[in-house]
């Protein structure tokens, strides 16, 4: 079990909850399982495990499933048939009211309802209010070890060493008259990921021009836009380190083949950069006087910014998302738009910080990330771009 259990039952008390129900049926619910180490456990019956604000850790699960719950220190409670798990979970429940569990009001914040409508209207047949373990969850999956925060900034140099011989490789091809695509060069940064024990869930997005307006592009073989000198390159680019328990650094710089930059494209990444900076000097100012900042309000800070300047209808996604060892993590995002998290934001975890503006003939995004310390809030993948870079 990789939880502190005193830990959790803390966090319980100061939360008012009587306690954390966990449950998974073949895989439903990552969260529950990473938590308790199950990863890799053979699983395909329904189970639960109950972890009160006071008193044992008690598991429930099928007869024929004991054997991979061995590593779990906890009694346990055994059934076969349906009505038997029902009056398991009815025993195991006794006594408590206000149940947590990987669900959310109105789903506003999708990346941890994990259980289904059944299995709550089962616990809530039970006389149990279901509260939502989205705190629970950040503070237990999303936060870093000092060992984590070291792998992140190991990547982010790596990371950093690709972008920039990618950027001297698309100037030696435009000069010497090269033929040079964006999947072309999409699969050269992922051959200097390998080169340098990186790994990425997905390949990096290289997009120039009108496609760089599409913030999810995927640039294929044989249907990929040539990059030629008077183009304009966006690439966004994340990875962690090959090892057990690295986390993610994710990044995007905007480039532009030629001297001579459009005054367009200039305005509007200065629009870009300036919701940047602003949204990242209010996460600053709030976690410095220890002003509670949530996920949504950093969110409005960047909206504002670029819809006084007319473009809030072009900035189509959040603001940013929780890092960990999934590049989107389970922690808070900065997000008033496609959901509302009222999430805190605490030390220990780390976002990026990404506005964008998407018109039709181009798109500008800016990423950085921040990690906050217990103490410090820190900005990495350095340079931080502060212009377009010219190739």
């Amino acid at each position: 079990m990789t939880l502190d259990i005193q830990e959790v039952q803390e966090q319980l008390t100061a939360m008012k909850m009587d306690g954390w129900l966990l449950y998974d049926f073949q895989g439903l619910n990552p969260i529950a399982r990473k938590l308790l180490g199950l990863q890799d456990a053979l699983l395909t019956r329904r189970w639960f495990c109950w972890i009160p604000s006071r008193g044992p850790v008690t598991l429930l699960c099928h007869r024929i499933e004991r054997q991979g719950f061995e590593q779990l220190p906890a009694p346990t409670v055994l059934f076969s048939s349906w009505e038997e798990m029902q009056t398991g979970l009815e025993r195991l429940l006794q006594g408590s009211t206000r149940v947590a569990m990987e669900y959310s009001p109105h789903c506003y914040i999708p990346y941890v309802s994990r259980v289904d409508a059944g299995t709550l209207e089962l616990v809530r047949s039970l006389g149990k209010t279901v509260v939502s373990s989205a705190d629970l969850v950040q503070y237990f999956e999303a936060r870093w070890s000092r060992q984590q925060l070291q792998t992140h900034l190991q990547a982010s140099r790596l990371l950093m060493e690709v972008l920039f011989e990618t950027f001297q490789q698309v100037g030696e091809a435009s000069r010497n008259r090269v033929p040079l695509n964006e999947h072309q060069l999409q699969q050269s940064m992922c051959q200097r990921y390998r080169e340098r024990g990186l790994e990425s869930s997905s390949p990096p997005i290289v997009a120039v021009n009108q496609n760089s307006g599409n913030p999810h592009y995927e640039p294929r073989a044989g249907a990929s836009a040539p990059i030629r000198t008077g183009d304009l390159l966006l690439i966004d680019f994340w990875a962690k380190l090959s090892t057990s328990q690295a986390v993610y650094a994710d990044y995007t710089w905007v480039a532009f083949l030629g001297e001579s930059l459009p005054a367009k494209v200039v305005r509007v990444w200065d629009i870009v950069r300036e919701a940047r900076d602003r949204t990242l000097e209010f996460v600053r100012a709030g976690t410095s006087r220890r002003t509670a900042v949530r996920g949504w309000e950093v969110d409005e800070v960047a909206r504002q910014v670029i819809s006084r300047a007319g473009f809030g209808e072009y900035f189509i996604h959040r603001t940013g998302h929780s890092i960990g060892e999934s590049d989107h993590g389970n922690g808070a995002n900065m997000d008033g738009l496609e959901t509302r998290d009222e999430r805190l934001l605490i030390p220990r975890t780390c976002f990026s910080i990404e506005p964008g503006v998407y018109l039709p003939d181009f798109g500008i995004r800016s990423e950085l990330n921040v990690y906050l310390g217990e103490e410090e809030l820190v900005v990495t993948g350095d340079p931080i771009q502060q212009e377009i870079r010219k190739i």
